[in-house]
């Protein structure tokens, strides 16, 4: 089979070009910054193209959304659809449509610079939780994410509309386990669920926070919980999410419990990173199955292939 990954960064995709290859695939890595380079992968016809990204950004001009394109092309591509990945780039979106679907999320509002005038003004208790609503893989997150009082409220707000000029999504602190579960659909139409609990350093102020530091750093724990209960728990509610989202082929759900032990979902990546070993995705079928990266990826692959 021809495959391509169309990507705008070939730095990221040596670990999953390598891999296909081993696993017996004719692969191209296809940089495209613009529409006449995707037109030249329509042209050769590929038998499936994996997309390393969401948009092509372009500047002065419409971003190219590109699973959008391909099935416009009739390229089969890996992933999920446009419509699907809707949700993977508005965290409020998400947690609105999945709140309707009779999903747990923990509390949230969103704000901008002066838009709370006081504590009396906030909608939820401190602690709180400060993050860009639209950016992913720690993006914007750190240790002054954590807020306690209005001082600290109003500056992380004026921070992060700054840099993303977006409301923020601010959410009540949940202390205590933090999961990612990763969904694979296999060639059959199965669905392999594994669920690794990740464990982030302490911060400065003694929280555990999974920001972008740590993601860089590599300072986070990964373990296998014991907890057979709580797995289901967790499983449950992310394949619920999975397909209330309409995600196809694989996606990455974030969820957290409180102090009670109830669990909330607390984020969706319906386009998790697949091109690098050490990702949570990759880590989480691992830890749980024990697959290699080949075999995650000729999962993937053999699911997009079946839809020829």
């Amino acid at each position: 089979m021809n495959i391509e990954i169309i990507t705008t960064d070939t730095s990221t995709c040596n670990d999953i070009v390598k891999s296909i290859e081993e696993i017996g695939h004719a692969v191209r890595l296809s940089i495209c910054l613009n529409k006449s380079n995707l037109d030249e992968v329509v042209l050769r016809k590929p038998d499936l193209v994996i997309l390393s990204q969401k948009d092509i950004l372009i500047e002065n001009e419409e971003n190219i959304c590109l699973s959008e394109y391909f099935e416009l092309n009739s390229i089969n591509f890996s992933g999920s659809t446009k419509e699907a990945l809707k949700y993977n780039s508005d965290k409020v979106l998400t947690k609105s449509y999945l709140k309707e679907q009779g999903h747990n999320t923990a509390n949230y509002f969103t704000a901008t610079p002066g838009e709370y005038v006081n504590d009396n003004k906030i909608p939820i208790r401190y602690p709180l939780f400060i993050k860009p609503n639209s950016s992913a893989n720690g993006n914007g997150i750190d240790d002054l994410s954590y807020v306690t009082n209005y001082a600290q409220f109003e500056s992380k707000v004026l921070s992060l509309y700054n840099t993303y000029n977006e409301p923020v999504l601010v959410e009540e602190y949940l202390e205590s386990q933090e999961f990612t579960v990763a969904l694979l659909k296999t060639k059959d139409g199965d669905l392999l669920v594994s669920t690794i609990e990740v464990i982030p350093t302490k911060s400065q102020n003694g929280i555990k926070i999974l920001g972008l530091k740590t993601r860089i750093e590599n300072k986070e724990e990964f373990k296998k919980t014991q907890d057979s209960e709580l797995i289901n728990r967790v499983k449950n509610i992310a394949v619920n999410a999975f397909m209330d989202l309409g995600a196809r082929d694989f996606a990455q759900i974030d969820i957290k419990t409180n102090s009670y032990g109830h669990c909330f979902l607390m984020g969706a990546n319906l386009l998790p990173d697949i091109k690098d070993v050490s990702s949570y995705l990759v880590k989480a079928c691992e830890i749980e199955h024990g697959l290699s990266y080949n075999e995650i990826i000729e999962i993937i692959i053999n699911k997009g292939i079946s839809r020829i």
